[in-house]
Parts: structure tokens; C-alpha cells; sequence
């Protein structure tokens, strides 16, 4: 298997990270909308998705029952395709990547929630996207009981916004982990607060960095 590029580009690529629920989708526009103000060119993409290969993964991804190992393959083909048609371009001219779930994602909830064995995850994680990694992860944390509550509230559940509570917390803890292990990248924002708190500490983590 070829290994992902592991050039080191120009541009900034930042993730938005969390569990279902957290906000960080409603966030990454308020970031986009302003780093624009600023001048930067923004690119903002999601997983799985971003190309149209990817967005035909994650129709099979969201829809279809699968064990976690096939999800975890699933996860890193459509990331693959992402990277080489859409992130990796935008990074090269110096755009900035603004992307809603990034490979935190696939550790928390297929390796911390679903049980896929860290070994693999890593190994996958090498071959596909080399040392390239977010220059910026804001992690919107959040107890998975009042993520449920906003996620009834606001939209009909998929697949894995159907787990229980006690999955939402595996993948919160999985969280965590990446972040005790790449604390440098990570910035943890509070997401129980009310929205202008959040965007508050986002621009707090973003000023920290001179962006």
C-alpha cells in the first residue's frame, strides 16, 4: 500500500472535532465567516465526504449496518480520496482547510467507542495521510446526555447519533486521549456554554496562535 504524502504545505488546516451534538458544525461557519474577514481563502470540507467518492462512502457509512473494522476501512478510503482531490490542493496554494471531523474522529468513536484495536488505527493512519495532521483541532467537549438532548431537539437521529449514551462517552473519552497524546494541536473549548462562549474560546485558541 502506498503511504500517504507527508510534505509539509503551506496552508493552515484546522478540524473541528466532538461528538454528535457539540456544535462544531454551526462554529466552523462563524470561523470560516471570519477568517474570510481577514483575507484568508477558506476551504471548508467535512468527512466522511468532500469528494464525490466520498460522498457515496458515507452514504454507506451513515446508512448501512457494518462491523467496526469495515467502518474503520470505509473511513480511511474516503479519507484518502479527500485528501488527495481537496485538502492537500487547497494546503499547497496556502488556503486555509477549515474541516468538520478529521482522523480524532475515526480514534473516538471507532477505536474508543466501537473497540477497533489502536494498532490498526495507527498503521491506517500512517499509510493514509503520512505526518500531514491539523494544524489546529478544536475539540467541542460536551457530556453525551446533554449532546443528546440538543441533537432530539434539532434533527432525526442517523446511525450513530442512535448509539447509547454510554458509547457517546467512549467516544468522549477517546477524545481526550488524542489530546493528552498531541496536546500541542488540541484545543479543548467548553461547548455547555451558551454559543457566544464558545465562539469566545475559539478565538482565544486562534489568537494564541496569531491567526
Amino acid at each position: 500500500m502506498t503511504k500517504g504524502r507527508a510534505t509539509r504545505v503551506s496552508g493552515r488546516f484546522i478540524s473541528f472535532e466532538g461528538i454528535d451534538g457539540a456544535g462544531k458544525s454551526t462554529h466552523l461557519d462563524a470561523v470560516a465567516q471570519r477568517l474570510r474577514a481577514g483575507g484568508a481563502t477558506v476551504v471548508c470540507t467535512r468527512e466522511p465526504c468532500g469528494t464525490p467518492l466520498a460522498e457515496r462512502v458515507r452514504e454507506i457509512f451513515l446508512h448501512e449496518s457494518a462491523d467496526v473494522l469495515t467502518e474503520v476501512l470505509l473511513a480511511f478510503a474516503a479519507r484518502r480520496d479527500h485528501l488527495r482531490a481537496v485538502i492537500e490542493p487547497a494546503l499547497a496554494a496556502g488556503h486555509t482547510v477549515l474541516c468538520d471531523r478529521f482522523t480524532d474522529a475515526t480514534f473516538a468513536y471507532q477505536g474508543a467507542g466501537g473497540g477497533a484495536p489502536p494498532a490498526v488505527l495507527t498503521q491506517l493512519e500512517q499509510w493514509v495521510q503520512g505526518d500531514l495532521q491539523p494544524d489546529l483541532t478544536i475539540w467541542f467537549d460536551l457530556p453525551a446526555a446533554l449532546a443528546a438532548q440538543r441533537r432530539a431537539q434539532d434533527r432525526a437521529a442517523d446511525r450513530f447519533e442512535q448509539r447509547d449514551l454510554a458509547f457517546f462517552e467512549r467516544v468522549r473519552a477517546g477524545y481526550a486521549a488524542r489530546m493528552a497524546a498531541a496536546p500541542h494541536r488540541f484545543a479543548r473549548i467548553d461547548a455547555s456554554v451558551a454559543r457566544d462562549a464558545v465562539l469566545q474560546q475559539i478565538h482565544a485558541a486562534m489568537k494564541a496562535r496569531a491567526w
